[in-house]
C-alpha cells in the first residue's frame, strides 16, 4: 500500500498532438472544452506536483476516471492495455516463466511461442503506451524547466527519469523507436526514427545530468531518487553489449557500489514481504510501481499478477481478492530449477500443485502446469490489505527494482571480468540471498560455483514474475535459437528453435502506416 502523498491526483497535459503518428486507430481522447491545459495548469508547485502524479500513474491507471472510465487511449482495451500489464507479458511470456491460458485472448499465445508479427495486439498496446508516457513526460519537462522552485527543480529530475525509465523499455523491447524530447514542440510532423546504439547513449546521458537533482535513497516511498537512478544505470550497463555492442561491466559495479555504499537498503528477513499487499514495509524495496485498491484501480499492474495466478482449485479468498482469473502459470523447466516444489528447502518455491499437471499438454488448459503463490493481497501477517478499497482491485506495489536484484547483478559484473567490485564480496552477496532462502546455510556455495550460468538460475529463482527473465535470457544468448528450449518455445511442447530476429520485437503495423519515414526491425516484414 502507497505512503506516497500525490498517490493520484492529476491533471490532463497537452501532450496529444505531440506524437501524432505513434497512434494511428489507437487515438489519444481528445481535450474536451473544459479540460487544463499545461499553459493554465502549474501556477504553484503544488500544481506540478499533481502533474508529476500524472506521469508516475501512467504505467499503472488507463486514463483519467477510475479502471474503465475516460481512457486516455481509445480503442485501447482498459485491461490489457495498462502499460504495467504489458510490460509484464512481454518480458514473461516470452520466456520460460509463465505461460498463458486463455483462448479468447486473440494474438497473447504467440508471445510464448515466439510466433507473433507486427500486428499482435499486446506489443503494439505496450508501444503505444510506452510511448504515450514519453510525451506526457516531454510536455510536464517543458513546462517545469524554467522553474526555480526547489521542489519543481526536483519533480523535472523525476519526470527525466520516468522518460528515461519508459525510453530504457522501448530501447530493450524495440530497439529503434521513434525519438521525441521536450525540445520537439507540439504540432502535425512525423517523429524521427533513433538507432539503438543513440537511445542507448542518450538514456546514459540523461542519467548522469539528473542524478544530483534526484532525493536521497528512501526520501519517499514510491518516488524516484538516486537509487532508483542507479540501478537503472546498473541495468543499463549491464545490458550495454546487447544495446551499444560495447561491454560496460565496470560501469555497472561503479553504479551499484553508490547504491550499496549508502546502507539504505537491507534484505527483508522474509521472501515473501516483497509481494504483499504491505510490501511498502519491506526494508529491499528500491522503487515501486504504487497500487492503491481505493486510488489506483485498475485491471492491469498487480490486479492482473495477482488475480491471474488464482485457477484451478485454488481459493482466491486467501489471496484477498474476490476472484481467480485462471490465466498464468509456470513451465516445468522452470519448476526443475528449484530442488522442491513444496518450498520446505528453497522457500522461494511457491508453486501450487494440487489439481495441476507439471507438464502442459494444452497452454489453454489453466490446470496444465504448476500455478504460482507468489504474489497475493493478503498483507505479510495475514490479514486484510491496508486500504480497504474492492478486493477486485490490490494494494500489492510492483517491486520493479529491489535489493536482491542489485545483489545478483553486482556478481554477474563482476563474473563478466567488471573493474571495481570483488569475487568475493560477490559470493557472499548470493550467499545472503540463498541464506534467506534456504533459512540457513544449507544452500549456500562456494567460489568454485559462482558461475554465470549459476547467476542466470539464480535470478530465475529470486526474481521470477518480476520483469527481468527476456532480458537476462537475451543477455546469455538463450531466449531464441535452440541451446535452451522449454515448453511450447517456437509452438511445439517439447520447445523448438526460434529465429534470433525476435530478440527485438517489431515496430506495430499501424505506426509503421501512420510514419512512413520508420524503417521495420531487421526480420519482420518491410525489414531487411
Amino acid at each position: 500500500m502507497k505512503i506516497i502523498s500525490f498517490k493520484m491526483t492529476m491533471v490532463m497535459l497537452t501532450v496529444f498532438a505531440l506524437l501524432t503518428s505513434c497512434f494511428s486507430d489507437l487515438d489519444p481522447q481528445p481535450l474536451g472544452p473544459n479540460s487544463v491545459t499545461s499553459a493554465y495548469a502549474y501556477n504553484t508547485p503544488a500544481d506540478y506536483k499533481m502533474g508529476l502524479a500524472k506521469l508516475y500513474a501512467s504505467f499503472v491507471v488507463a486514463g483519467q476516471s477510475g479502471p474503465g472510465a475516460d481512457p486516455d487511449i481509445s480503442n485501447l482495451d482498459i485491461g490489457f492495455g495498462i502499460y504495467l500489464r504489458g510490460y509484464w507479458n512481454l518480458q514473461e511470456l516470452t520466456t520460460d516463466e509463465a505461460v498463458y491460458s486463455w483462448t479468447e485472448d486473440g494474438t497473447i499465445h504467440p508471445l510464448h511461442w515466439q510466433t507473433w508479427t507486427p500486428t499482435n495486439t499486446f506489443i503494439g498496446a505496450l508501444y503505444t503506451r510506452v510511448m504515450l508516457t514519453v510525451a506526457y513526460c516531454n510536455e510536464f519537462i517543458r513546462a517545469s524547466a524554467a522553474s526555480t522552485n526547489t521542489d519543481v527543480k526536483m519533480y523535472h529530475a523525476e519526470a527525466r527519469f520516468i522518460r528515461a525509465l519508459a525510453y530504457s523499455h522501448a530501447l530493450d523491447l524495440f530497439g529503434n523507436p521513434p525519438f521525441v524530447t521536450e525540445a520537439d514542440e507540439p504540432g502535425s510532423f512525423f517523429p524521427k526514427q533513433t538507432t539503438r546504439a543513440d537511445l542507448y547513449a542518450y538514456i546514459e546521458k540523461e542519467l548522469t545530468e539528473i542524478e544530483e537533482g534526484l532525493g536521497e535513497p528512501k526520501f519517499e516511498y514510491g518516488r524516484a531518487d538516486k537509487a532508483a537512478l542507479w540501478m537503472l544505470q546498473a541495468k543499463l550497463y549491464l545490458n550495454a553489449k546487447v544495446y551499444s555492442g560495447t561491454e560496460r561491466n565496470t560501469e555497472c559495479i561503479t553504479a551499484l557500489n553508490k547504491l550499496l555504499s549508502r546502507n539504505a537498503y537491507t534484505l527483508s528477513t522474509e521472501y515473501r514481504h516483497n509481494f504483499v499487499a504491505d510490501n511498502n514495509t519491506s526494508p529491499e524495496l528500491i522503487f515501486t510501481i504504487n497500487h492503491d485498491a481505493v486510488h489506483t484501480q485498475t485491471y492491469g499492474g498487480m490486479a492482473y499478477i495477482i488475480h491471474g495466478e488464482i485457477g484451478g482449485n485454488m481459493n482466491s479468498a486467501d489471496f484477498g481478492v474476490s476472484s481467480g482469473w485462471a490465466q498464468n502459470r509456470v513451465t516445468p523447466e522452470f519448476v526443475a530449477k528449484f530442488p522442491d516444489t513444496s518450498g520446505d528447502s528453497d522457500a522461494r518455491a511457491m508453486f501450487h500443485t494440487d489439481g495441476q499437471k507439471l507438464e502442459i499438454d494444452d497452454v489453454g488448459t489453466f490446470t496444465d502446469g504448476y500455478a504460482v503463490t507468489k504474489f497475493t493481497n493478503k498483507t505479510l501477517a495475514g490479514g486484510s490489505a491496508p486500504s480497504g478499497g474492492s478486493i477486485d482491485f490490490v494494494d500489492t506495489d510492483y517491486p520493479m527494482f529491489r535489493l536482491a536484484d542489485a545483489y545478483l547483478m553486482y556478481a554477474e559484473a563482476v563474473l563478466r571480468g567488471g573493474a571495481g567490485g570483488s569475487q568475493s564480496t560477490a559470493l557472499d552477496y548470493v550467499n545472503a540471498i540463498r541464506t534467506r532462502a534456504f533459512g540457513d546455510d544449507s544452500g549456500n556455495i562456494n567460489a568454485g560455483q559462482l558461475t554465470l550460468s549459476f547467476i542466470l538460475d539464480e535470478r530465475a529463482r529470486e526474481l521470477y514474475w518480476e520483469g527481468h527473465r527476456r532480458t537476462d535470457l537475451i543477455r546469455y544468448g538463450l531466449l531464441t535459437g535452440g541451446d535452451y528450449l522449454w515448453s511450447w518455445k517456437g509452438n511445439t511442447k517439447a520447445g523448438a528453435p526460434t529465429e534470433a530476429f525476435r530478440n527485438l520485437f517489431p515496430i506495430p503495423a499501424f505506426e509503421l502506416a501512420a510514419n512512413p519515414t520508420l524503417k521495420q526491425n531487421d526480420g519482420y516484414p518491410g525489414g531487411e
